[in-house]
């Protein structure tokens, strides 16, 4: 594939290969972005949200309707895509690009309720003649920086509210997952979204991020990734806007009243799901006592069941991790805090990219298991039975994106609803659920800013201030 830039799509001698991690099989190459490309997206994108910032908000909605028509039209080509560049079983990549379709079609719809207010001026001595409203106005050029586990929703959630804000957009998608954000651009540019409105460039991070998130021209830049690198992106961007979804450690509360079915099966999914490469997945499972041998046990026999292998095959349930270098790391980490005193109850065994789902108990506060993200198909189990040292020793760590809690006790969930310190609390869930149009996004190290398509509109767009002086009224 190619990247797109000043509306062509252009290829580059050095390129990058797009590898099946099940395999390691070459799926495609991509270009190998440089310093000139750079540029080259920079100035088109000024050039672009010159026509962005004029077009209706009719004509926004509507190019993002067809695009979301024509996504579902090809949804099983997004899936194969989806699941064969990462780590998401054919099933899973389904449901992603269904995810996709409603991500578009909410921007579309958000494009028509970017609204302002009027402005009571007479509500201070000095202002009986004036009167006026607000409106909010595109940005300008937005840089959208996306990570390989989702890698057709999470540019959706970019590009979508993006475009329904009238801006221009460069999008930089990651190295290893980019074909399907690709195959994205190329329904946007059918759908009727002009050329230059949207940039595409491909390449390592480390030669071309610095000169494209410290570049002036850039407005905002919408990442989602690791903390190191969100560090990173601050310290070049300069004065401009930053939305930030960063790391988590998804803490679930599983108290001595929850429907034990439920709080088992809901874990295992969120805990397993893409394998465990999700900044929502069950990090950390604190249950209480007096069910946690009954739970622990459930638990650990629903997770031996996982089928893993082939993500092309429809009884598959978890595929490989997205390298085989991703898979050595959480194999260490899962060695070292074994070797430091906890139990490995199943799993933590590996074959190539393939890491084994993995629970565990016993977890000591120092090993890199409990305190850092995992990103990997591995949680940890802990007793609990006091609700205030639960919900302390759930804010505990730096991370602060979502949080779960099972419970049949109204005042135990609004408790924990209010006294979890993250950016949102699912109560009968595990943390992995997302509807698409509520803001997402977290407190501490996990992030700046809210996702989601209303919120979105919010963080990429401005105020404008509208006041007349009526001295004749």
């Amino acid at each position: 594939m190619k990247m797109l830039l000043n509306g062509q799509w252009v290829d580059r001698d050095k390129k990058i290969d797009v590898i099946d991690p099940f395999d390691n099989s070459v799926i495609d190459t991509v270009p190998a972005g440089n310093d000139k490309d750079v540029e080259l997206a920079l100035s088109s994108a000024v050039q672009g949200f010159q026509i962005t910032k004029r077009m209706t908000v009719y004509d926004r909605a509507q190019i993002l309707y067809k695009a979301a028509g024509l996504i579902s039209e090809r949804l099983e080509e997004f899936a194969t895509i989806i699941a064969r560049e990462g780590s998401k079983t054919i099933n899973e990549a389904r449901k992603e690009a269904s995810r996709c379709v409603n991500t578009i079609t909410c921007s579309a719809e958000e494009a028509k309720r970017i609204l302002g207010e009027t402005i009571p001026w007479d509500s201070f001595p000095g202002g009986e003649k004036r009167k006026g409203f607000y409106y909010r106005f595109p940005i300008g050029v937005v840089l959208a920086i996306t990570p390989f586990n989702d890698p057709l929703n999470l540019v959706a959630h970019k590009l979508g509210p993006a475009i329904a804000a009238g801006n221009s957009v460069i999008l930089k998608p990651a190295t290893v997952t980019p074909l399907s954000a690709i195959k994205l651009v190329e329904v946007l540019l059918e759908a009727g979204l002009p050329e230059n409105a949207i940039q595409v460039i491909t390449g390592y991070g480390s030669k071309i991020g610095d000169p494209l998130v410290s570049d002036e021209r850039v407005r905002m830049i919408s990442f989602t990734g690791g903390v190191e690198a969100g560090k990173h992106i601050a310290s070049k961007a300069g004065i401009k806007k930053i939305g930030m979804e960063l790391g988590s450690d998804s803490p679930v509360i599983v108290w001595k009243d929850a429907d034990m079915q439920l709080a088992v099966e809901s874990c295992v999914s969120g805990s397993f799901w893409a394998a465990g490469q999700n900044c929502i997945g069950v990090q950390r499972l604190l249950v209480h006592k007096e069910i946690y041998d009954e739970f622990k046990t459930k638990f650990v026999e629903l997770t031996k069941t996982y089928k893993i292998g082939d993500k092309l095959k429809e009884d598959t349930m978890m595929g490989p991790m997205i390298t085989e270098n991703e898979a050595k790391r959480i194999e260490q980490w899962v060695n070292d805090a074994v070797a430091g005193g906890a139990k490995l109850l199943t799993g933590g065994k590996r074959d190539g990219a393939m890491y084994d789902p993995t629970v565990l108990e016993n977890v000591p506060a120092d090993a890199k298991v409990h305190y850092e993200e995992v990103f990997a198909p591995t949680v940890n189990l802990y007793q609990v039975d006091d609700l205030d040292k639960a919900i302390a020793q759930a804010n505990a760590l730096p991370y602060g994106l979502l949080a779960g809690i099972f419970t049949r006790d109204l005042e135990t969930a609004f408790k924990a609803a209010y006294e979890l310190d993250c950016g949102g609390v699912m109560i009968n869930d595990s943390t992995d659920y997302r509807l698409d149009s509520m803001p997402f996004g977290g407190v501490k190290y996990s992030g700046l800013g809210r996702e989601g398509l209303k919120f979105s509109l919010q963080e990429m767009t401005e105020p404008k201030v509208v006041c007349f002086n009526l001295p004749g009224i």
